[in-house]
C-alpha cells in the first residue's frame, strides 16, 4: 500500500504543472489574440500611407519614374510606371481604410516583388548570402506589410469586418 499512495503522489505534481501550463498558454493566447487587430491596424494605418505615398509620387513624377524604368530595362516604362503607382496609390488607400483588404494585398505584393526583380536585384540575390541586405532593402517592408494583411486579413477595425458584419447579421436574419 505505500507504494501505490507514493505513486499516486508523485504522479500529481506532474498532472499539476500541466493544468497551470494549460492554462497559462491558454492565458497567453488570448491576451496575443487581442492584441491582433490593434496591431493589423497600426500596420494597415502606417504602410498603406506609405504606399499612398511612394504611389502618389510615381504619379506626379511620371517622367522621371518612366527614365528610371528605362533604365532597369522595364518593358513599356512609361505604362509600368503608371500601373505601379496607381497600384501603389489606390492600393495603398484601400489597404488604409481596410477595404478589399486581400485582394488588393495582391497586386502590392506583386508589385514589391517586380522592385526586388528590377530596382533591387542585388538584394535578393543575396538573401542567403548577405541577409542584411535583403531585408533592409526599400521593398522589404512594404512586401511584409501586404503579405501580413494577406495572410492575417485587415482585422476586426477595418471596412471589411464591418461589411462582414453587416451582411452576416442579414444572412441569420437579424436586423443591425
Amino acid at each position: 500500500m505505500p507504494t501505490t499512495t507514493l505513486t499516486q503522489n508523485s504522479a500529481h505534481p506532474h498532472t499539476c504543472m500541466v493544468c497551470v501550463y494549460k492554462g497559462l498558454h491558454r492565458m497567453l493566447v488570448g491576451a496575443a489574440s487581442w492584441l491582433q487587430s490593434p496591431l493589423l491596424l497600426a500596420v494597415r494605418l502606417y504602410w498603406g500611407w506609405q504606399f499612398f505615398e511612394t504611389g502618389k509620387g510615381k504619379l506626379m513624377n511620371h517622367e522621371k519614374v518612366t527614365m528610371f524604368f528605362q533604365t532597369l530595362h522595364i518593358p513599356f516604362p512609361g505604362l509600368n510606371a503608371y500601373m505601379a503607382g496607381a497600384t501603389e496609390c489606390f492600393g495603398g488607400l484601400l489597404l488604409l481604410v481596410g477595404l478589399g483588404s486581400r485582394l488588393v494585398a495582391l497586386p502590392l505584393i506583386f508589385t514589391m516583388i517586380v522592385a526586388y526583380l528590377t530596382a533591387e536585384i542585388g538584394a535578393l540575390k543575396a538573401i542567403f548570402t548577405d541577409p542584411d541586405k535583403f531585408v533592409t532593402a526599400a521593398p522589404f517592408l512594404f512586401l511584409m506589410a501586404s503579405l501580413m494583411v494577406l495572410i492575417f486579413g485587415p482585422g476586426k477595425l477595418s471596412l471589411d469586418a464591418l461589411i462582414a458584419g453587416k451582411h452576416s447579421s442579414k444572412d441569420n436574419g437579424h436586423t443591425s
